[in-house]
């Protein structure tokens, strides 16, 4: 292991126990799994591997922490959020290099995106544990009755949390959850669970009641499967791959448990003739290559204006040829590791595809090797197709990697039915000067998210959420609350 990497390993392991019940526990069979550095195939630290019986546990604390966290004051309960929160900011530089150490993206990415975003989603959501009410409602038949509703939580949720951005997805889930009065259990993804551990370390820290928050730490089939089937969970939120998600929807039905769904994606990203296009080429680059197209919302199919397409083409292959791979710890990376070998090979996988297949590879995306201490991370450099066909898989399935596929449009309506000629429906994008296009074409286009002449803008406030095989149920903003509470009528005879 390499000097930087031992004192960063000294970060890591400040504590990489299980956190159950206000209890820092080991596995109950003892085992443990490595954590890898993508960037580096080296190992930086083991973690508890959870099986059924640690979710048992897991369950337990959370259930019997419900009355006491139901009935605990809400402004009480805002200001441990509004302290969690408070405290992810502070330690901004630690959890930015502790996400680009475990999952690979560059710190720069992380201070700029995941450590803020999940700062200020705890801080909002503290605000709104003081404003969930219910209604008086005059019976529609005059009856001599006081009727009121109480809005309630659900009661133990399991948050299954992807590898992708692991501490903002943590914060996805639990601070509307906590704010609802809801008890939780968290299963971050085996490939990235150092983030969420240190949130179990904050989450101590700041005070709040033993078994609130339980974080377990394990793979899907060991930990994930029997967390998500539990018949002592009364709601599953998860983001990640459809194929997951469908296996959760069936895990529900045992209890007919609350179930939302954040799955995968394959966004279009609309270039029309009048727009500008430096901005629509910075944008695209964005939508289809942040954080090494590891992202549900990856606009990895442009569609641009026949007139513009060779510029723009000629521009977005200018600037991948600028792109610097390298560690996500290093200030000069653009473009940092992808999160492990499988996943390395599953994107490789999908560039062999697209060349069979007969699309024309201008950018060679393939894998990257690195010198020195890099030489057997998992760094694939970024691939951009053009004359690609709807029916090639490179178009058809979601790949989560740096893969663009750029087609020619004549007509709008063209260009509207290639946007929705998918499955999925989370996210979309469109370029254009003209206001009335923009707004027509957002209405037509069966996605959760339209974003115009920007693309992936999130704040604390907006709702997000996808259409179709993308899931259901919102995240982020007033909407996100919904799936964590539950209404009761409540009569008195007043006669």
């Amino acid at each position: 292991m390499t000097e930087s990497n031992a004192a960063l390993l000294e970060l890591a392991a400040s504590d990489l126990r299980m956190l159950i019940g206000g209890e820092r526990v080991e596995a109950a069979s003892g085992e443990r799994f490595e954590v890898l550095n993508p960037a580096t195939g080296e190992t930086i630290a083991t973690v508890p591997a959870a099986n059924a019986a640690d979710v048992d546990a897991a369950v337990a604390a959370a259930r019997a922490a419900l009355p006491g966290w139901r009935a605990m004051a809400p402004a009480a309960r805002a200001e441990l959020m509004w302290n969690l929160g408070t405290r992810i900011a502070e330690l901004s530089e630690e959890l930015a290099t502790l996400e680009a150490l475990d999952n690979g993206k560059t710190r720069g990415d992380a201070l700029m995106v995941d450590i803020p975003l999940a700062s200020e989603i705890f801080r909002y959501y503290a605000g709104w544990a003081t404003k969930i009410e219910g209604v008086a409602i005059p019976t529609a038949g005059g009856l001599a009755q006081h009727v009121y509703t109480v809005r309630e939580p659900v009661g133990v949720v399991a948050a299954i949390v992807p590898w992708n951005f692991p501490l903002l997805m943590c914060a996805y889930k639990a601070g509307p959850s906590l704010a609802a009065g809801n008890t939780l259990v968290i299963k971050p993804a085996e490939q990235t669970p150092l983030s969420a551990l240190r949130l179990a370390d904050l989450v101590e820290e700041v005070g709040f009641p033993p078994g609130v928050v339980n974080v377990v730490t394990g793979d899907g089939p060991s930990a994930g499967a029997p967390l998500s089937a539990h018949l002592g969970v009364d709601k599953v939120t998860f983001t990640g791959e459809t194929g997951t998600g469908q296996k959760i929807l069936e895990a529900s039905k045992a209890n007919l448990k609350r179930v939302s769904l954040e799955l995968g994606g394959k966004s279009p990203s609309l270039v029309f003739a009048d727009a500008d296009l430096d901005a629509a080429v910075e944008g695209t680059y964005g939508a289809v290559y942040f954080n090494q197209g590891q992202c549900c919302i990856a606009g990895a199919r442009v569609f641009v204006h026949e007139d513009v397409h060779d510029a723009f083409v000629e521009k977005l292959l200018a600037k991948l040829k600028t792109v610097q791979l390298g560690s996500g710890l290093d200030a000069d990376t653009d473009m940092g590791p992808l999160v492990s070998a499988e996943q390395a090979e599953r994107v490789t996988g999908f560039i062999s595809a697209g060349r069979d297949e007969g699309a024309t590879e201008l950018a060679g995306g393939g894998p990257a090797e690195l010198a020195g201490e890099h030489a057997n991370g998992y760094f694939v450099r970024p691939a951009l197709f053009t004359d690609v066909e709807p029916e090639m898989r490179v178009m058809r399935e979601e790949i989560f990697g740096p893969v663009g596929m750029v087609s020619r449009f004549r007509e709008e309506d063209e260009a509207i039915a290639a946007a929705n000629d998918t499955v999925f429906g989370l996210a979309s994008g469109l370029w254009t000067r003209d206001v009335k296009r923009a707004h027509r074409v957002a209405a037509q286009i069966q996605a959760g998210t339209v974003w115009i002449n920007t693309y992936g803008f999130f704040d604390v406030a907006v709702p997000y959420g996808g259409f179709r095989m993308s899931g259901y149920g919102k995240e982020l903003g007033a909407e996100a609350l919904d799936p964590y509470l539950q209404t009761k009528s409540v009569w008195t005879d007043l006669s």
